[in-house]
């Protein structure tokens, strides 16, 4: 039960922190009904008062500013569509230090924009680039004209989601901005990272509830809502799979107690004779129940969390990761979760324990006990 929990929390974690180091746990921008997922945002000015609202949330980290734009990505060999993810200098790229392969992250000038971009592994393997190559790059503008910028591959990072390596690259904002024909004050929106993941949605709404009119407050969870809803679905396979364990635990624990009562029938017959109340017999086989639950419970949680330490350690479960979007097993596991897991085994098995001892103890004759043997 420890491993089952420890697994399917690790990996839904695993795949969350990705998630959220590419985008933000919550992004605020200008509201749009009808704007779908891959749309590029609709400009907004640069707000000091809503930039106040959002950094003064005390569970705030950090608040970026990016933009968005449609473009595609051509090499000597072959071109690529992609969205093009425009952040600003002071972008802090370390929550995303562990997913760059090669090179570096782009160099903004102090003034202009810079000419480097940073594409995923999917993208160079596809144009067959890699880093310091040049290629060229072409916007399609609402007008139908047409811009190119040659630019060079600063770096080449992979996160393992192929929704996000397929169609994301970073350039600077202000290349975007310049795109675009907006001022320097104009931008797509703000990614906001905080401290604690689990709380997105409720401070995503805290913030909307202060946020001016046309502003719009969503977190991570809604806007990828399909990936985050197969995450979830991993919290049912962990209930099915820890009430299949409690079940066998249960069978292999009434099937010992069956066989202690059955091996200790003789007992049973002279202590009945003896006047012992039939509750003082049941006793002694549930204490001896307990013992055998508690030291199943005490192996349990030495194996297993010796195995939890060493996968977290070494990490020598290996997964696919074109198919499962990591490429080891990660865990994760609180002591809370420990202790409610050994807590509720013991109280679920104990409690079935009383049935069997129970029911054979009762109804055993002293007279046909004794002469059994």
């Amino acid at each position: 039960m420890i491993l089952t929990i420890a697994f399917a929390q690790g990996f839904k974690y695993a795949i969350g922190e990705k998630m959220y180091a590419f985008s933000g746990h919550i992004r605020v921008q200008y509201f749009d009904a009808g704007k779908t997922e891959i749309a590029e945002e609709k400009p907004i000015a640069i707000n000091d008062t809503v930039f106040s609202i959002i950094k003064n949330d005390p569970e705030v980290i950090s608040v970026h500013a990016y933009a968005t734009k449609d473009a595609i990505l051509k090499s000597r060999e072959s071109f690529e569509g992609l969205k093009l993810k425009g952040v600003e200098p002071a972008y802090s790229f370390a929550h995303m230090q562990r997913f760059l392969k090669s090179g570096s992250w782009i160099h903004f000038p102090d003034s202009g924009y810079s000419s480097e971009i940073n594409v995923s592994a999917y993208t160079a393997n596809k144009l067959n680039i890699k880093t310091g190559d040049k290629l060229f790059t072409y916007f399609i503008q609402p007008d139908g004209s047409k811009r190119v910028r040659p630019m060079v591959v600063a770096g080449v990072f992979k996160t393992g989601i192929e929704n996000y390596d397929r169609v994301n690259a970073l350039v600077d904002l202000r290349l975007i901005q310049r795109l675009n024909n907006w001022s320097a004050q104009e931008i797509g929106g703000y990614e906001i990272f905080i401290r604690d993941y689990e709380m997105a949605d409720s401070i995503s709404y805290r913030i909307f509830e202060k946020l001016p009119q046309k502003w719009n407050s969503q977190s991570v969870t809604e806007i990828y809502q399909n990936i985050f809803d197969w995450l979830n679905l991993q919290d049912t396979t962990i209930v099915i799979v820890i009430i299949i364990m409690i079940l066998v635990a249960i069978l292999n624990l009434v099937t010992c107690l069956i066989i202690l009562l059955l091996e200790r029938t003789h007992m049973i017959g002279l202590l009945k004779a003896l006047g012992s109340p039939d509750s003082g017999i049941r006793r002694i086989f549930l204490y001896h129940g307990s013992l055998i639950t508690f030291g199943g419970i005490i192996l349990g949680n030495i194996i297993g969390l010796l195995f939890y330490w060493l996968q977290d350690r070494y990490g020598f479960i290996r997964l696919p990761e074109d198919t499962y979007f990591i490429s080891t097993a990660a865990v994760k596991i609180s002591w809370q979760q420990v202790c409610w897991v050994n807590l509720g085994t013991f109280i679920i098995c104990f409690a079935v324990l009383l049935l069997p001892s129970f029911f054979i103890i009762r109804r055993l004759s002293p007279v046909k006990a004794i002469a059994f043997s």
